[in-house]
C-alpha cells in the first residue's frame, strides 16, 4: 500500500495516510487536485498537497462552519458561500427553510467538477434551484453589494496564496457593507494549537471593521492542530445566542454544541493579550 505525506506549510508535524487507490490526479489553473481513498477516512480531497475533506469526518467542519451563524441569525434568506468548491457548506445552508437564495462563489471550477464526480454526498445540493454558481474571485463578487445579504460564509483554503485576499481589511469592509443590518459573517481561521498568532490576527483585522467579533472552535481530526477555529462577526446581534431551533438531520451541531463552542471569555482575553503559553 502506498502512502500520502501531507505538505501543510503551517504544520510543525506531518500527517501520513495509507492510500488504497488514487482516484483522480489533475491540475487546474489554480492548484493541484488529488482524490485518494484511505481505509479509515474513505475518499479524501487534497488541494496543493493539503487535505481539505474526508468522507468520514467532513460533517464536523461543514456543520460548524455553517450552522453557528445560520442559527444565530433570526431569519437568513440570502446567503453567500465563498469557496467551498466541494459543496458541503452549500448543502448545510440549504437545510434552513428560511433560505431563498444561495450565491455559491468558487474561483476554481475544476474543484466543483471533481467534487460532483467523487463526493456526491457532499456536493448533493449544488443543483438546487436556489443555488447560483459563479466561478470567480469571491472578493470581487462581494464588492458593491450594499445591504443585500443576510449571511456571508467563507470556506477557503489556508490563509496563503490566492486565499489571502479573503482575510484583508478591504475584504472584511466589503463584507460588512454587503450585509443587511442584522447580517453575520464567518470564516475559517486555522488552529488554536498551531496557529494562534494567525487566529489572533484574523480577530484583530475583523475587529477593525465589525462592531461584534467572536471566536468558536471544533475538533477536526484531519486538519493540522485539530482544534480548529472559526472567526465570526456581526453588524449588530450577538453570535452566541441561538435564535432558531436546530435544523434536522445534523450529526454534530446542536443547541448544546452552539453554547459550548465559543471560546470562554477569559481564554479569549488571554489569546488577544498574547498571554497563551502553549
Amino acid at each position: 500500500m502506498i502512502r500520502f505525506f501531507e505538505k501543510d506549510p503551517y504544520s510543525p508535524i506531518q500527517y501520513v495516510y495509507d492510500v488504497e487507490r488514487v482516484l483522480y490526479r489533475g491540475k487546474s489553473p489554480f492548484q493541484e487536485i488529488l482524490v485518494i481513498e484511505n481505509p479509515y477516512f474513505g475518499r479524501m480531497l487534497v488541494l496543493d498537497g493539503v487535505v481539505q475533506l474526508t468522507e468520514r469526518d467532513e460533517f464536523f467542519y461543514h456543520e460548524m462552519l455553517v450552522h453557528v451563524v445560520m442559527h444565530a441569525h433570526p431569519e437568513p434568506k440570502r446567503v453567500v458561500v465563498v469557496g467551498g468548491g466541494d459543496g458541503g457548506a452549500v448543502r448545510e445552508v440549504l437545510r434552513h427553510d428560511t433560505v431563498e437564495k444561495v450565491f455559491f462563489v468558487e474561483l476554481d471550477e475544476e474543484v466543483i467538477n471533481v467534487s460532483r464526480e467523487f463526493f456526491p454526498s457532499v456536493s448533493s445540493n449544488l443543483d438546487d434551484g436556489r443555488v447560483e454558481i459563479m466561478c470567480m474571485d469571491g472578493a470581487e463578487f462581494i464588492k458593491g453589494r450594499n445591504e443585500e445579504m443576510d449571511v456571508v460564509i467563507v470556506d477557503s483554503t489556508d490563509i496563503i496564496g490566492f486565499a489571502k485576499s479573503l482575510f484583508t481589511v478591504e475584504f472584511f469592509r466589503s463584507v460588512k457593507e454587503s450585509l443587511a443590518g442584522d447580517g453575520m459573517f464567518v470564516t475559517l481561521s486555522e488552529s488554536l494549537h498551531f496557529h494562534r498568532d494567525m487566529v489572533r490576527g484574523v480577530q484583530e483585522t475583523m475587529g477593525l471593521v465589525f462592531p461584534k467579533v467572536d471566536l468558536y472552535t471544533a475538533p477536526i481530526a484531519t486538519y493540522a492542530g485539530n482544534w480548529w477555529t472559526f472567526s465570526a462577526a456581526s453588524r449588530s446581534l450577538g453570535l452566541r445566542e441561538m435564535r432558531r431551533p436546530a435544523v434536522s438531520g445534523l450529526r454534530y451541531y446542536s443547541d448544546e454544541i452552539h453554547a459550548q463552542a465559543f471560546l470562554p471569555p477569559k481564554l479569549y482575553e488571554k489569546l488577544m493579550n498574547k498571554e497563551l503559553n502553549w
